[in-house]
This record gives structure tokens, C-alpha cells and sequence, in this order.
């Protein structure tokens, strides 16, 4: 299946998820990262704010900076690239350039999420075999994921049935390291 197809299909899916489902797939894989470690440890965290059908990451965001993590968000350039901003708590967002609330927070450079301890990413859907990510299709996260050191870890949140064999792939895709989903973590590399 192709990038354009796989993309519909699983966007069909998510769209088909009721308000609680989404509700009792977020908690889960909220409780799933919060329980690891390494993410507990984690001082600087480059993470998202969801939209539409995506995983929520409204909680986990605030969780994470309530336990005293700084949390950088995405801010989405004219380029498509993304620069990032720190989270200082839900009134410090304001909706951007496309509609997706951002933090309102002085711009730290495309470059800081190299900084990162820990990065979570959006995805369409991950590969269970090589970890290759599949986005929406603009490729802001693969040039950020591109910035991110080798042991960093990277999670990819997904919903069930989004950890896929057979994620097409092209050079400039970029792999995760994890994938969590409402039944659990998933190690891939």
C-alpha cells in the first residue's frame, strides 16, 4: 500500500474512534509513559499538542511539566519546520499559524530539541519491525527527528491497531524507538 492510501485509511479509522474511546486511549497511554523511567527522569521534554483524531496529549504535557519537567512544544514555521517553545502551563498557549495551540513562549531555534532527554512524536502509524514513523505527510517531524541524538529515546503515540508491518518507507523517514499505544509500550530498536 502506498503513503497516500495507508494515510486515508488509517485517518478513516481514527475518525471512526467515539469521544470516549479517544478519552480511555489517552489516559492509557498517559499512565503507560509516566510509569517509565526514563521518562520520569526526563528534564526536557520535546512533546506536541494534539489535534483532531491524534492521541490526546493535553494531560500528558501537563502531568509531565507538574512533575517538574520543562516541556517544549512545536511551533510551526512558514518552512514547515518546527522551532519549539517551552510550555509554562495551559494560559501560555495561543492557536498558530495553522490552528494548533502553541506555546506563546519566546522561540528557542529549530535546534532545540537536540536538547531533548526525551522526545514524543505524532504518527500516523509506526512500523513494528523497523520503527519507521509515518507522519501526515508535510515532513516536519522527520527534518526535526533528523536533529535528535542516537540515544535519545523517541515515542510515537499511537492508537490501537496503528503498529503496522510494512510502513513504506523513503530516506528521509525517521525511526522511533518506541511506540505506545492504549495496550502498551512497544521497544523497536
Amino acid at each position: 500500500m502506498d503513503k497516500m492510501k495507508l494515510r486515508r485509511t488509517l485517518i478513516q479509522a481514527r475518525t471512526s474512534l467515539s469521544p470516549e474511546q479517544r478519552r480511555a486511549n489517552a489516559t492509557s497511554i498517559r499512565e503507560t509513559l509516566l510509569d517509565q523511567p526514563w521518562v520520569q527522569m526526563a528534564g526536557l521534554v520535546a512533546c506536541y499538542w494534539s489535534t483532531g483524531s491524534e492521541p490526546e496529549t493535553h494531560g500528558l504535557v501537563f502531568a509531565l511539566w507538574k512533575h517538574g519537567a520543562t516541556v517544549i512544544l512545536p511551533v510551526h514555521k512558514a518552512d514547515d519546520d518546527l522551532d519549539w517553545a517551552v510550555y509554562d502551563g495551559p494560559d501560555t498557549l495561543a492557536p498558530g499559524r495553522s490552528g494548533i495551540m502553541e506555546p506563546i513562549d519566546t522561540r528557542r531555534g529549530v535546534d532545540a530539541i537536540r536538547t531533548a532527554a526525551l522526545v514524543i512524536v505524532p504518527a500516523l502509524a509506526v512500523d513494528a519491525r523497523t520503527g519507521v514513523r509515518l507522519g501526515r505527510g508535510g515532513g516536519s517531524y522527520d527534518r526535526a527527528l533528523a536533529r535528535v541524538g542516537p540515544n535519545v529515546p523517541i515515542a510515537a503515540l499511537l492508537h490501537d491497531g496503528e503498529l503496522i508491518d510494512g510502513v513504506p518507507a523513503e530516506a528521509h523517514d525517521q525511526r522511533v524507538r518506541y511506540a505506545v499505544t492504549p495496550a502498551g509500550l512497544t521497544r523497536l530498536m
